[in-house]
């Protein structure tokens, strides 16, 4: 089979790769639709050419291994993919959070083979069934960036009591636009793009706030009697960003922080101390909300399909990767061919 694989310098190469075969615990899923992700990018720009690119899997199982049962695994379940591996058995892994596995747990895509191929080998515990009534994509969605922002927001217990205030449009701010105001939040979207800020109204902002212009704290001060938000979300990972999403809180506020890498200098007096901030770091989600995030977005109608703007096959993942760098996008997916063979039996693993 032909993988994505980043060899650097904002380039991407198909290379081929095994067929996967699953050992005692294992299955392997044909891959339906794979998400791009704004944590794509880093590797986009250094380099990441040892494994299959792609932690936004969603797929049906193809082929189970020793040790997996049938309701386990059904062959021909739409399923998403927690896209990591760990022990299995230690605390953490054991209620779901493999990331957090304490003897080390691998990351599809970076440190695993991913989703951008037509097969990929995963824990059996790691898959998630698809709720009949969301598509494949909306399914790759949940399976890092929706879910990622579902689960930042039951972190920050929004409900329709809050303002809440999210600093980027991204993928992973534009599903937490959507699904906070599903919960009946009063959202403040706040990223320096006109198109995703655009993006942000039509999935339910109330205000969109332009970062280039002014200070948005102010702005967001100013629609909230003076007070600041009740609950504010970093999704950008940006250093001045990260400080607003601070400085913007009420006092006796929330503030949530998801996007990854670098740093942040906050006035710990006035920031957090005197105004009794309660912070939180939240990374992705356990296989419990990732199924919760599924349930929500069908049972209160939430149009996930909404947030994607581009589907592309792999062979145009460099007009792809291109577009998504330059924010030219709000989600893109990568789509595969329904009547793909099963995995083939012959194959061994490389």
């Amino acid at each position: 089979m032909r993988g994505l694989v980043f060899p650097g310098d904002g380039q991407v190469e198909l290379r081929e790769f095994a067929d996967p075969r699953p050992g005692a615990g294992e299955v392997v899923v044909a891959i339906r639709a794979s998400g791009m992700c704004g944590s794509d990018l880093r590797p986009y720009q250094a380099g990441q050419s040892a494994f299959v690119t792609g932690h936004e899997p969603c797929s049906v199982v193809a082929e189970r291994g020793p040790g997996v049962s049938e309701l386990q695994a059904p062959l021909g379940q739409r399923v998403m993919v927690h896209h990591y591996w760990g022990c299995g058995m230690c605390k953490h892994c054991r209620v779901g959070y493999t990331q957090m596995c304490v003897n080390g747990a691998r990351v599809m895509g970076f440190s695993a083979d991913g989703g951008n191929a037509p097969y990929l080998l995963a824990p059996a515990g790691s898959l998630v069934p698809l709720p009949d009534e969301l598509s494949f994509a909306e399914g790759a969605a949940i399976a890092c960036g929706t879910g990622t922002a579902y689960a930042a927001l039951k972190r920050l217990d929004v409900s329709g009591r809050d303002t809440l205030a999210i600093f980027g449009q991204g993928p992973v701010g534009l599903a937490a636009t959507q699904l906070a105001t599903a919960m009946g939040a009063r959202v403040l979207a706040v990223d320096p793009s006109a198109e995703r800020r655009e993006l942000a109204r039509q999935l339910g902002a109330t205000a969109a706030i332009d970062s280039t212009l002014g200070s948005p704290v102010e702005a967001i001060r100013e629609l909230t009697h003076g007070e600041g938000a009740d609950a504010t979300l970093d999704c950008t990972g940006h250093p001045e960003a990260r400080a607003n999403c601070a400085k913007a809180a009420r006092a006796w506020g929330r503030a949530c922080f998801v996007g990854e890498q670098g740093t942040a200098t906050f006035e710990m007096t006035p920031d957090v101390i005197h105004k009794q901030l309660t912070m939180y770091g939240s990374w992705t989600f356990s296989t419990v909300l990732l199924a919760e995030c599924a349930r929500f977005a069908v049972d209160r109608n939430v149009p996930l399909r909404k947030v994607f703007t581009e589907s592309f096959t792999l062979e145009r993942a460099d007009a792809a990767f291109r577009k998504f760098a330059a924010r030219g996008m709000g989600k893109g997916v990568f789509v595969f061919d329904v009547d793909q063979d099963s995995p083939g039996v012959t194959s061994p693993v490389s």
